[in-house]
Formats: structure tokens, C-alpha cells, sequence
């Protein structure tokens, strides 16, 4: 995206003075830096991929692996993907903890507290011929609408710090069982993306993804805030609540991916996962793999965000660097239909 042509002072300058001022305008965006609501399908982006501007599309490639591990996490659920790249891998827990686990059984049960644990790998080599991970990622789980799982998280791990404690002694024990180097992630939807928030602010070596994540966290709003994302579906559930209280200083990305939906729909971990592989895969190749690899998986395909370029097929176009003719932006699903009616009438013979 040439921002420059905006900033017609500073179009001529070299490259590093135009990196201070890009910064500078981001860092003035908000506190910590909430980037625009020019995400998707709209000027200036239009003629990006997929009408998704370079920043967002930068974020997804980013974000999408903690987004698949943090879905993955609702273990029990039918909309989880069938076929998680191979270069994430879930590590079991180690065979001592079934006699002498370090969290209370009956406190996992009663607080419905849950949390996976992976190792994500580079892509295209075999795990075997590396060296090891390029970091280890704990997803926590958000609310589990089973049963009465929601009454039961709103209980213990909002209105209570109970399962904000169960996370920080997880995060305690994964940590301490292994005795390298590698770098941690921590990561979560709804509840979940609170308790990754908690562990974020305690500890300043870790990085956090956060998904439609819930504000209801204790700690410094500020702390380690350099090392947080987020990313929420504008409208979901739990943006109401998050305007009466400070949400964490994070790098946060506001998209529209589920337009003319309610906001409990839009609230979905599925729905944003889906939306984040798809516009990864402008730029990502592996991205790219997942999308083919679920394509007649029916429920499981990822499919196009209703906000994207218009185009002939649902199919992904792959990795580009910028669209031939200007995005046509589809608002709402509603004007998808219209659209498709007219089209049909017009195609029919007089």
C-alpha cells in the first residue's frame, strides 16, 4: 500500500526517513496502536489482494497458526479443522502427570478450565531433520457452551480469578518440564484469549495472540504490550462489555469478516480462523495448502469472507501481489443474493 501518495512532503525522502514517519503515524493511531478501519475491500486497499490491506494481510500471516491451535482447543467441537498442518504439532502431557498431574483434576472439572499445548515447526522440511521447534505455543480454551459450560465459565473464570490462577499454574508447569531454550506463545479465543492476557502481563518474556477475546483480565493494562495482538470480528459479543472496560494495550485489528450476521455468530473462533487463513493465503503458501487441503470437506471448508473481492469462482486465487481491476466490496450477504438474482435475470433469455 503506497501511503505516500497522501504525504506528498514526504514521497521524494529516503527510505529510513519514511520508515520513522510511517511509525511515528502509527504509534498516533491510539496507545499501544489500534490500525484503522480501512481493513478490507475499501479505498485505499481496493486494488491489494483481495481487497486486504498490506498491514492486515502482514497480521494474518502472523496470526493464523495461533488461530488454528486456539480452535483446535475446543477439542470436543465438530467445526475444528479436520486437517491442521502438519508443521503444528500437539504435545501430549507427559505420562508422570496421570498419577501426579500439577493442576487438581476435580479443580478442571468444577471450573471447566482447559488448555492444549504445541510446538509449531517450519514449514516444508521434516520435523525430524530440525533441530527442534521455533516455539512452543499454550492455547487456553474459551467458554465451552456444552452443558452448562457458559454459566459455569461466567462463574469461575470472570466473575472469579479461579481459572486465571489454574492458568498461571499451566503455565508454570508446561514451562518448567522442558529445559531449552524455545520461545513460548501464549494464545485463546473469548476466555481464552483473557487467560492468555493474564499470563502476558506477568510475564514479560512471552508473546500473546488474542482472538474476540474476552476484557474481563486483572493486571497493568500497559504491561508487556509490545507483545500482544489481537484480533476481534467488529460487532462480535463480547465488543459490548469491552466498552466499559479497558481492553490491554495491544496491536489490535478490528476486521469485518462476517457482515449481516449476529453477534454471537460473528463471535465464532471458526468464522475468524477461517477469515485469517483466507487473507494469509495472499501471502503464505501454506496458508494456501489449508484452504486446498479442507476444499471438499464439507463443513470443514475454509471459505471466502463475504467482504472479499467479487470473483467468478469461491476459489482462492493464491499468492498475489495486487488485483487486476478494483475490489468490489459486498457489505452485507444480503447484497451478495441481490446481486447473484440480478445477474441470473439478466443471463435468462428475453
Amino acid at each position: 500500500m503506497n501511503i505516500w501518495r497522501w504525504f506528498p512532503a514526504f514521497a521524494g525522502k529516503h527510505s529510513d526517513t519514511r520508515r520513522a514517519v510511517s511509525a511515528g503515524l502509527l504509534l498516533t493511531l491510539t496507545a499501544c496502536a489500534t490500525y484503522p478501519d480501512i481493513s478490507q475491500s475499501r479505498s485505499p486497499c481496493r486494488m491489494e489482494p483481495g481487497g486486504w490491506c498490506d498491514f492486515v494481510r502482514e497480521g494474518a500471516v502472523k496470526a493464523y497458526p495461533y488461530a488454528i491451535t486456539s480452535l483446535q482447543t475446543y477439542e470436543a467441537d465438530e467445526d475444528i479443522y479436520a486437517f491442521p498442518p502438519d508443521w503444528l504439532v500437539k504435545v501430549d502431557p507427559p505420562e508422570e502427570w496421570e498419577t501426579n498431574p500439577p493442576i487438581d483434576p476435580e479443580e478442571r472439572e468444577k471450573t471447566g478450565f482447559h488448555y492444549t499445548v504445541w510446538e509449531r515447526y517450519r514449514p516444508g522440511t521434516p520435523i525430524a531433520e530440525q533441530a527442534g521447534p521455533l516455539e512452543r505455543i499454550l492455547s487456553f480454551r474459551g467458554t465451552d457452551a456444552a452443558g452448562n459450560g457458559i454459566l459455569r465459565d461466567i462463574f469461575y473464570g470472570t466473575i472469579s480469578d479461579d481459572q486465571a490462577k489454574l492458568a498461571m499454574q499451566a503455565y508454570d508447569a508446561e514451562t518448567s518440564r522442558f529445559s531449552d531454550e524455545v520461545p513460548w506463545v501464549v494464545t485463546g479465543h473469548s476466555l481464552g484469549g483473557a487467560l492468555a492476557t493474564e499470563i502476558s502481563v506477568q510475564d514479560r518474556k512471552v508473546t500473546a495472540f488474542m482472538f474476540n477475546t474476552s476484557p474481563f483480565y486483572s493486571g497493568e493494562a500497559d504491561a508487556n504490550a509490545d507483545k500482544r495482538t489481537v484480533f476481534n470480528e467488529r460487532g462480535e459479543g463480547l465488543r459490548y462489555p469491552a466498552r466499559y472496560k479497558p481492553e490491554p494495550a495491544a496491536e489490535v485489528f478490528t476486521l469485518n469478516c462476517s457482515p449481516g450476521v449476529n453477534a454471537a455468530t460473528k463471535h465464532k473462533m471458526r468464522r475468524l480462523a477461517d477469515c485469517l487463513i483466507w487473507i494469509a493465503a495472499y501471502a503464505d503458501r501454506e496458508a494456501g495448502k489449508l484452504i486446498e487441503a479442507h476444499k471438499d470437506e464439507d463443513p470443514y471448508t475454509i471459505k471466502r469472507p463475504i467482504v472479499e473481492c467479487r470473483r467468478e469462482t469461491d476459489g482462492h486465487p493464491g499468492v498475489m501481489e495486487h488485483e487486476e481491476f478494483p475490489c468490489e466490496h459486498i457489505a452485507r450477504p444480503s447484497d451478495e443474493a441481490k446481486e447473484d438474482a440480478n445477474e441470473a435475470e439478466q443471463s435468462e433469455p428475453s
